[in-house]
């Protein structure tokens, strides 16, 4: 049995059925059966077939066949070429060609690629498999933090019930202990007064008798106790405890009865929509003032970005970013390979940049220019903006329409992407025009959007938190928002360059003030330096405004 499993594990089967195979075609390298035989022939009758018995078979490369000459194999390669040769083709196209032979080349390739092998199986393929191993590590380093974070709050969730359960058990074991001394003492008083009305209703009844009788004798002999009677016992007012409970919603609680007092309350009530407008109301100052105005070598200004109190980057249709003072003075260059650069600033200072030409974000780093964001394929990056949390927003356009969205990149990795509301509908509009981004102190994230018009926030969670067209600021023309930028207080501020001036809202969208009294002609890209004043890049006149607009 063990010979005839042996034998059955040898048989070589026919390439082309699953007969044992008897013959072998030298030049094909194909195991063939006799049935099979003339079936490989006919298939390729045009090469030449050595068939021999499967044991007289010669393992040897098999050469390909001729493209150009039928019934060819080639056996060489043109080196200038760089293609298999058949030898009728050395008289032919490929004559006084330099040529060496076809196995030469495969073995060199074939070299090339047991180096690779072992490339792959000794650096490439244990990376990976490191890499793997290091992101399984920290899935189960997240996972268990996670865990241990819930794990926590719950236990703070039972001590916190729990707090909350002691004070009202103390509250309802008080209550219950007073109504208690109430209640039995009210009880032995009535006990009093039900011992009493026998007494009182056997005097009654004899004073009665007494009355309707004539005899003199018992008249004379009658003892009233009426007084006795008169001492009826006092029932004291039946007061309870005074409770005294104070309770506004998500903020504090607070009980007190007698001598007993809890209180639970939040450290940071949050200030309601109202409360804080009002207070960025009274934070701005009632007229704007003009400090500084920055000539500047920049041609069609767009964009300024402040580095701390006296310098910012501006950019514009130049290859070029450049950093000046608040004089005017340059202090940097950097050169680029597109116009119309859009910048920001990373929270490590790093500068960023959208390269208009390829589409990607670019970042400078030691005078160099390296590749930064790839978006995916078929958009491009237009605007962005970096967050307190060290991602990066970016307006991406489809490359060949008008569709626009933003995604939330930490390095290279997309984390979110803002598009749509819970209705699927499109939250930005399309249009050709790009969406300006900054991110308020709230996380919200506030668009300026031209082709609706429109200032449009929305949450960390990409929901609509509201829309602002203009309206309530009475402007004369249409609404026409370009740069937009937040400061300390959560106001957002917006450019209007068809009606000269700056938009200033809250950060639940109420509109709080315009400025137009500051000469802006065509007012663009905004940012607001480290001691609150606002940069305002002038598109008509190629020079930036510092305005102080805060008390």
């Amino acid at each position: 049995m063990a010979t005839s499993t042996s034998w059955a594990q040898d048989v070589i089967i026919c390439n082309l059925c699953e007969n044992p195979a008897l013959r072998f075609c030298n030049s094909c390298q194909t195991d063939l059966c006799l049935d099979c035989v003339g079936k490989h022939l006919h298939e390729f009758e045009s090469l030449s077939h050595d068939i021999v018995p499967f044991q007289h078979r010669k393992i040897r490369l098999v050469l390909p066949e001729c493209k150009f000459h039928s019934g060819q194999r080639c056996e060489a390669h043109c080196q200038q070429c760089h293609t298999p040769v058949c030898l009728k083709c050395f008289t032919g196209n490929h004559k006084g060609h330099d040529i060496v032979e076809l196995a030469e080349i495969v073995e060199q390739k074939k070299e090339m690629i047991r180096k690779e092998v072992q490339d792959t199986e000794a650096n490439i393929l244990p990376k990976y498999q490191t890499r793997d191993d290091t992101i399984k590590a920290q899935i189960s380093k997240v996972n268990a933090e996670f865990d241990t974070m819930k794990t926590n709050m719950e236990r703070h969730r039972k001590i916190w019930h729990q707090e909350v359960d002691d004070i009202f058990d103390k509250a309802n074991n008080l209550i219950n202990s007073w109504k208690d001394i109430k209640i039995s003492s009210l009880s032995t008083l009535q006990t009093q007064i039900k011992n009493k009305i026998p007494e009182v209703k056997q005097a009654l009844k004899n004073q009665t008798e007494v009355l309707k009788s004539n005899d003199a004798s018992r008249i004379y002999d009658f003892k009233s106790n009426l007084e006795e009677l008169k001492e009826i016992p006092e029932v004291d007012d039946v007061t309870c405890l005074s409770l005294i409970e104070k309770t506004e919603q998500g903020q504090e609680l607070q009980i007190e009865i007698e001598e007993f007092r809890a209180t639970l309350s939040q450290k940071c009530p949050s200030i309601r929509a109202d409360d804080a407008s009002y207070h960025s109301t009274k934070q701005l100052l009632d007229e704007a003032e003009i400090i500084f105005t920055i000539p500047v070598v920049c041609d069609k200004l767009r964009n300024v970005v402040c580095v701390g109190t006296d310098e910012a980057y501006i950019s514009g249709q130049a290859k070029s970013i450049k950093r000046v003072d608040i004089k005017g003075s340059v202090k940097e260059t950097v050169a680029i390979r597109t116009i119309w650069p859009y910048i920001t600033l990373t929270e490590q200072g790093e500068l960023l940049f959208t390269n208009r030409s390829s589409g990607i974000v670019d970042i400078v780093k030691q005078g160099g220019i390296e590749t930064y964001i790839t978006p995916p394929q078929g958009w491009a990056a237009h605007r962005l903006c970096c967050t307190r949390s060290g991602d990066v927003l970016v307006h991406v356009q489809v490359r060949m329409g008008n569709k626009n969205k933003l995604l939330r990149y930490r390095g290279q990795h997309i984390l979110q992407e803002i598009d749509t509301d819970f209705n699927k509908k499109p939250i930005f509009s399309e249009g050709k025009y790009f969406l300006m981004i900054t991110e308020n102190s709230n996380g919200d994230i506030c668009v300026s959007d031209r082709n609706a018009e429109t200032v449009t926030v929305v949450d960390r969670t990409g929901r609509v938190r509201f829309r602002y067209d203009g309206t309530p600021a009475g402007i004369k023309n249409y609404f026409y928002p370009t740069g937009i930028v937040t400061d300390s207080l959560s106001h957002i501020i917006v450019s209007d360059i068809t009606n000269d001036c700056l938009h200033i809202i809250d950060q639940n969208g109420k509109f709080l003030k315009c400025v137009d009294n500051c000469g802006l002609q065509s007012p663009w890209g905004l940012s607001v330096d480290s001691e609150g004043r606002l940069w305002v890049a002038l598109a008509a006149k190629d020079a930036i405004k510092v305005i102080k607009y805060l008390k």
